[in-house]
């Protein structure tokens, strides 16, 4: 099995929301130590899947702040912190690595599209200029299907090379293996996690350092098991069990699918509260989808 800093099975948290729409901070620290116990090694609060970009800066601070006084560890976080306001994505990073956080998740500049690589660059710059603080450990978030702006191998090369220690590793959910593989294969020691499942087995033989998913939420046992056991001989048989519980959830929105899952686990119809723009799933669309998921 790898060991890295920070490697493994990673949940981008989900964040249950009161009726009111206000997150649910102690059932949001229940699920992440539950999350912790059933098999993660880490947790990515604030990741796309935890609806971070509808929270504000404060939300994100007093919940990190709440998680750690709660007994989670701080070096098995890697929050998001990424925001379309500069002084924000600065503010958060730095309480990240003023509480001992493992690491932080760093969105590219998302808003503005058609940025170059010199702006990339520059965004990431400024935050660890900024933060100025050696604690702080990067890794991008390289997600174009949703930012549109991705991260490079240009790009990646100069962080590398300006600010070794500190740039560290990345999440890939560009969906394109041939990307991840140049990545693995271009930046020996830079830690790679896939964003999804669907290629931990192949991001581990190539020396990756696990996976950041979604399905975590609901299958981390699964996923863990396969992260434990990738050199043993059935390790692409369960590679293929967790295709099949991807595969159950893809044609449907990601975060209201896993509130559904969600719901339905613990009888709690709160799960399926969301933020703005985001909607549920019709009855009959999350009828098909639970039972896609349960015989998967």
């Amino acid at each position: 099995m790898p060991t890295h800093p920070l490697g493994g099975v990673f949940a981008p948290v989900l964040t249950p929301m009161r009726d009111d729409l206000i997150p649910d901070t102690a059932k949001w620290i229940a699920l992440c130590k539950q999350l912790l116990a059933d098999g993660c090694t880490g947790l990515a609060p604030f990741g796309t899947t935890s609806e971070a970009n509808s929270l504000g800066i404060g939300e994100r601070m007093e919940m990190l702040d709440a998680l750690i006084e709660a007994g989670v560890p701080a070096a098995k976080l890697m929050p998001g912190t990424g925001m379309c306001a500069f002084p924000d994505t600065v503010a958060l990073s730095a309480q990240a690595a003023r509480l001992g956080c493992g690491g932080v998740l760093l969105l590219p500049p998302f808003y503005y599209k058609g940025v170059s690589d010199d702006g990339v660059f520059r965004a990431v710059a400024e935050v660890i200029e900024r933060v100025g603080d050696n604690r702080l450990k990067v890794y991008l978030y390289n997600i174009p299907p949703i930012a549109v702006v991705g991260y490079s191998p240009a790009v990646i090369e100069r962080l590398l090379a300006a600010y070794p220690g500190t740039v560290v590793g990345m999440k890939d959910s560009s969906g394109d293996w041939d990307y991840q593989k140049s990545v693995l294969e271009g930046f020996p020691g830079f830690d790679v996690f896939s964003g999804s499942e669907r290629f931990l087995l192949a991001n581990l033989r190539l020396s990756g350092v696990g996976t950041i998913s979604a399905m975590a939420n609901v299958i981390p046992d699964k996923i863990r098991s396969l992260y434990d056991n990738y050199l043993s001989a059935n390790a692409d048989q369960m590679q293929e069990e967790l295709n099949r519980y991807r595969e159950a959830t893809r044609d449907y929105a990601a975060i209201a699918a896993l509130k559904q899952i969600m719901a339905r686990r613990t009888g709690d119809r709160a799960w399926l509260n969301l933020r703005p723009p985001l909607t549920n799933l019709s009855e009959s669309a999350a009828e098909a989808m639970l039972t896609k998921f349960a015989t998967a």
